[in-house]
């Protein structure tokens, strides 16, 4: 089993390993955040209403980087910026965000703007075409139909 970083893995448990990148209350928030909440820098991520501090943003998006999840690059309207983006390994998540979305639905308070966008979404069929629509917006160069 290769390791994509320095942390060891506990066992080959298909749960556990992915807990180990997925399994902190913040990494899926800033996957969401890119797939869902058009925040592309940095910034735009602290800005989110969960208030992640600077250093575990920083963390989270150095590890989502060697996990292959995300990638960035240089921001062409700002020398000091870069953009991140979804990698194929990312927007795949999309699906398993869209099932914990579905549950908390059903057995969680959430909140009223949430419900509205929820309304909006039409099913399974929906599902792909969303994949489509972050794979044109993530991988410019992927010439999605």
């Amino acid at each position: 089993m290769e390791k994509t970083h320095t942390e060891t893995y506990r066992s080959g448990c298909p749960v556990s390993l992915g807990l180990d990148i997925f399994g902190d209350r913040w990494t899926l928030l800033i996957v969401r955040d890119l797939m869902f909440g058009g925040k592309r820098h940095f910034r735009e991520m602290l800005a989110s209403d969960e208030h992640i501090s600077t250093n575990i943003l920083a963390d989270r998006l150095k590890m989502l980087l060697a996990e292959g999840i995300i990638s960035k690059r240089d921001d062409p309207s700002h020398q000091q910026k870069v953009v991140y983006s979804l990698t194929e390994k990312g927007i795949a998540l999309l699906p398993i965000l869209t099932a914990i979305s579905d549950w908390s639905f059903s057995y969680r308070p959430v909140g009223e703007p949430y419900i509205q966008q929820a309304s909006d979404r039409q099913g399974p069929a929906d599902l792909q075409q969303e994949m489509e629509d972050l794979r044109r917006l993530h991988l410019p160069s992927t010439l999605a139909p």
